[in-house]
């Protein structure tokens, strides 16, 4: 696509993003684009733009010579990906908001790209508002980025401060999040960390060259948080965030994942609160970096699918500088982590898991311990996600020095408390 060149788009979805979108072109007229047709499933439905837009026939749109940029904004990640890899044979540039089929087909919607060599721009699948991906893609070197981590679900970040900050139960706060549109149309992939997993994956590419499927991500949701852990948050002078966190370990290989985690009050990612998400990027020569914005919502996602139609003008690709011109880094589960654990009853922890328990609660109604496990543990058994066990990670909680390990544990053992 030449510079400049006016884009004449079909869009796949009209839901909360792809009205926002319609809304937010008619205020952009200098962006020279024109949407020609919407394509839609349920015809029935009213919305709020002329009928002659909209067409349930996904040809209409991927065969049209005139239209050179598809936008996909639908909840269905298979036809989705259906949509993509055929508007990019046909010829046309693609933008999308769908996480969830980006991290499922990353491989090939990367081959795609080769094959094409058309732009496939995706910055509102993650962290909506916030360029996090064009800023790693063209900001952060591989060798320098020493760790990223954020708050990068909305929803869950919206659920957990109304728990905190209003005192309303789960159920309620979920109910108001589905209300005003933060949470996705089925809750339990916001709620169970499915919806930060995917985001996380796409992240890792950029940030480190990682193409790696979610399912082999260490992850959990906010399920399972109950109102004594934030009790015991508020003791220990910490916040409960959703946090996705990637590090670049000593032997140059990257721990991630996405938990539960204690933050402290002077921490960055402290301050983000309801549907807000913050990213904090760590670097060799930059420090530590803070972006900030709204994660989720019709305007703020809309906005980031409007930056990736205004970059399209210019010819503008992902380059994937960490996948292709660097040694991409790989992933390792060889580490440990520091961990806050609350349960009903001792029989459903196995205590012989972990290398040491630090501090023990077995007087409440509600049990706790804050004790180290390898990774390996958490993601080879599920006993730390049944029977309303609750995890969530200390606020500095990555442990790779194994020597540390070997001594601490010898000198608890020597002691007899282990």
């Amino acid at each position: 696509m030449e510079a400049h060149k006016s884009l004449t788009i079909g869009i796949f979805g009209f839901g909360v993003v792809g009205e926002g979108l319609y809304k937010v072109l008619n205020q952009t007229p200098s962006l020279k684009a024109r949407i020609k047709k919407v394509c839609i499933k349920h015809p029935g439905k009213k919305r709020n733009a002329p009928a002659e837009l909209f067409t349930t026939n996904k040809e209409e749109l991927l065969f049209d010579e005139e239209i050179n940029v598809i936008v996909e904004v639908i909840d269905d990640p298979d036809a989705a990906f259906q949509i993509v890899s055929t508007a990019l044979r046909n010829g046309k540039a693609v933008v999308s908001a769908s996480k969830k089929m980006i991290a499922d087909h990353l491989t090939e919607i990367l081959q795609l790209q080769q094959e094409t060599g058309l732009s496939f721009l995706y910055e509102a699948a993650a962290c909506a508002s916030i360029p996090v991906i064009r800023n790693l893609e063209e900001y952060y070197d591989n060798d320098l980025l020493h760790s990223i981590k954020g708050i990068i679900n909305g929803s869950t970040n919206f659920i957990l401060s109304k728990m905190f900050e209003d005192r309303l139960d789960f159920n309620q706060a979920l109910m108001l999040a589905q209300q005003l549109g933060f949470a996705e149309s089925n809750p339990a992939l916001d709620v169970e960390g499915c919806d930060a997993v995917n985001k996380w994956s796409i992240l890792l590419n950029h940030a480190y060259g990682i193409v790696e499927h979610p399912d082999n991500i260490l992850f959990s949701g906010i399920q399972n948080i109950q109102l004594s852990d934030a009790m015991v948050a508020r003791e220990k002078q910490v916040d409960i965030k959703l946090v996705a966190q990637a590090k670049k370990l000593k032997n140059g290989k990257v721990a991630a994942f996405v938990l539960p985690q204690f933050i402290k009050h002077d921490d960055p990612l402290a301050f983000v609160k309801y549907q807000y998400n913050g990213v904090v990027i760590e670097s060799g020569f930059a420090d530590k970096q803070f972006f900030y914005g709204k994660g989720a919502g019709s305007f703020p996602t809309a906005s980031a699918v409007l930056s990736d139609l205004s970059a399209l003008r210019y010819d503008y690709k992902y380059e994937y500088k960490k996948l292709y011109h660097h040694k991409p880094n790989e992933l390792t589960n060889d580490f440990y982590i520091k961990v806050y654990v609350s349960f009903e009853e001792w029989a459903y922890i196995p205590k012989e898991k972990f290398e040491w328990i630090e501090e023990w609660h077995a007087e409440a109604q509600r049990k706790y311990l804050v004790g180290v496990l390898h990774v390996s543990e958490l993601m080879q058994n599920n006993w730390w996600k049944d029977n309303k066990t609750s995890l969530i990670l200390a606020s500095d909680p990555i442990i790779e020095d194994f020597d540390v390990i070997k001594l601490k544990k010898r000198s608890l053992e020597l002691a007899g408390i282990i």
